[in-house]
C-alpha cells in the first residue's frame, strides 16, 4: 500500500520531526548541565554546614523528578529517532498505522509526527487497558 502523504507533506513531516528532535536534545542538554551543576554544587568544599533533613529530602525529590524528566524525553527523542528512520527509508510506507494498514491523517501526523497508529486503533488499545 502507498503513502496517502504527499511529498510536500512528507517534507514538511521531516521538518517537524527535526524541529522534534533539535527541542528534544536540547531539553535533555539543559537537564544534563542542571544535573552537573547540582553535582559541583554538592562537591564543593565551600558547604560547611550540611542541609537540614527535611532540604536533603526535597533535594533528592527534585533529583527524582528531573531524572523522571530526561527519561520521559529520552523516550520520547527514541520515537522521534525511529519516526525520522521510517520516513527516509520507507516514504512509501510512512503514514500509514502500523496496525490496521490504514492511512494515519495528516492532521494527526502534523501534531504527533511519530504517531505510528491511526487514531482509531490507538482509541481502542487505550479503550481495551
Amino acid at each position: 500500500m502507498k503513502s496517502p502523504l504527499t511529498s510536500k507533506q512528507l517534507d514538511h513531516l521531516e521538518r517537524r520531526l527535526l524541529q522534534e528532535r533539535k527541542r528534544s536534545l536540547r531539553a535533555l542538554g539543559l537537564w544534563e548541565q542542571q544535573a552537573r551543576q547540582d553535582r559541583e554544587d554538592g562537591d564543593s568544599e565551600l558547604t560547611v554546614y550540611r542541609d537540614h533533613m527535611a532540604d536533603q529530602g526535597t533535594e533528592a525529590m527534585e533529583r527524582e523528578k528531573a531524572a523522571i524528566f530526561a527519561t520521559k524525553e529520552g523516550r520520547y527523542l527514541y520515537r522521534v529517532e525511529e519516526a525520522l528512520h521510517r520516513l527516509r527509508t520507507s516514504p512509501e510506507t510512512f503514514g500509514l498505522c502500523h496496525a490496521t494498514g490504514k492511512p494515519i491523517e495528516f492532521e494527526r501526523l502534523d501534531a504527533l509526527p511519530h504517531a505510528r497508529y491511526c487514531i482509531e486503533h490507538k482509541r481502542s488499545l487505550e479503550e481495551a487497558s
